[in-house]
């Protein structure tokens, strides 16, 4: 058993990439994920491990690190909020267009603009459709508590290193401020270039060219044949992504007759939604995403042959709600209920919303 600690989302976050062996963070102070690099900056990993954390100039400069210290093979980390996750999405996108592997973390805030420091999910789309331009993806891992905060960052590097490819903790501030407590994993060894070589094979820039051809990492590819030819490997990557790493969770679905769909601190709240609608005589159940790409597509098409209807909870205006759409395929209704500006919906507001748009339709 790990050692046991109440904190803080954010926290979490930085803790765990100590343990874990990061050997870099890049970021950038901004609300509500500040914690990240502060509690970074106190626990001084350095001195612990030789874990690099340096507060770049600016976002663009924090991604643009990572990007450099991902093509050495480094084990490299960044966070920000959803206005600063917009200013790094050029170099994310160079990442997976040169095929390196890094995590980013994003605690999302109300927008759009500089919108509110109050948690939102209105970044879903930015997250799971690419975000930056060209066609990619992200392998987007959703918390919905402290403990999987802590317990994504390997997840998310893990990932990353298996499929060379850019992931993120889509997370917000509401579970980035929120206490509880964690069981946090035993210190890993950071690994050494060779061990990196032995497990995801050699392809970092390590500055040796003894015996071993001359390695770019470059997303650019100026002969158009070429370029189309690596964007089919890419799609055949995330097509295989799709077919192996699809997470999520279930509650109470054997008997139910409508199904709530949500993610991170939505999911929380329909948990109550869900007792309270099975009180009131509703059977409802609740489908959890994990990984928001890869999305549930089967799970959910294969769920709409037994339910009569699914409500979306997102706070936002709607977004996963297309991806549900077309999961079930014109199969069943499936409605949206949100709150967004930053505000938190009620079980009460959701419950109320399966009624009105679902059940009496």
């Amino acid at each position: 058993m790990g050692e046991l600690r109440l904190m803080k989302g954010n926290e979490a976050i930085a803790e765990a990439a100590i343990r874990y062996g990061v050997d870099g963070y890049f970021g950038y102070p901004i609300t509500p994920q500040s914690e990240v690099i502060e509690t970074l900056m106190a626990r001084k990993p350095w001195e612990e491990t030789g874990m690099v954390v340096l507060q770049a100039e600016s976002e663009l400069a924090a991604a643009n690190m990572l990007y450099g210290g991902a093509a050495c093979g480094k084990r490299v980390m960044t966070s920000s909020s959803s206005p600063g996750i917009s200013l790094k999405l050029e170099a994310i996108s160079y990442m997976a267009g040169a095929e390196l592997p890094a995590l980013v973390v994003n605690v999302v805030r109300g927008g759009p603009g500089l919108g509110t420091i109050q948690p939102a999910q209105s970044d879903y789309f930015q997250a799971t459709k690419g975000g930056g331009h060209g066609d990619y993806q992200l392998i987007v891992l959703a918390p919905n508590s402290v403990q999987e905060m802590a317990d994504f960052v390997e997840d998310g590097l893990d990932l990353a290193f298996k499929y060379r490819n850019p992931s993120m903790i889509l997370t917000d501030g509401m579970i980035g401020q929120m206490m509880e407590k964690v069981e946090l994993k035993d210190f890993k060894t950071r690994l050494t270039e060779e061990e990196i070589i032995e497990k995801y094979g050699d392809w970092a820039t390590t500055g040796k060219t003894k015996n071993r051809d001359k390695i770019v990492a470059t997303s650019l590819e100026l002969q158009s044949e070429l370029q189309e030819k690596f964007n089919h490997k890419l799609q055949d990557k995330y097509r295989e992504i799709e077919a192996n790493e699809v997470r999520y969770e279930t509650t109470m679905v054997d008997d139910a007759e409508y199904l709530l769909v949500a993610y991170g601190s939505s999911s929380r709240i329909c948990m109550k939604a869900v007792e309270m609608a099975r009180d009131k005589g509703i059977k409802v159940g609740l489908l959890r995403p994990i990984t928001l790409y890869p999305f549930p597509n089967k799970e959910l098409n294969s769920l709409a042959d037994q339910v009569k209807g699914m409500l979306s909870v997102e706070m936002s205006a709607g977004q996963m709600v297309q991806d549900i759409k077309l999961a079930v395929n014109g199969k069943i209704p499936v409605e949206h209920f949100g709150r967004f500006g930053g505000i938190i919906p009620s079980p009460e507001e959701i419950v109320n919303a399966l009624e009105e748009k679902i059940i009496k339709g």
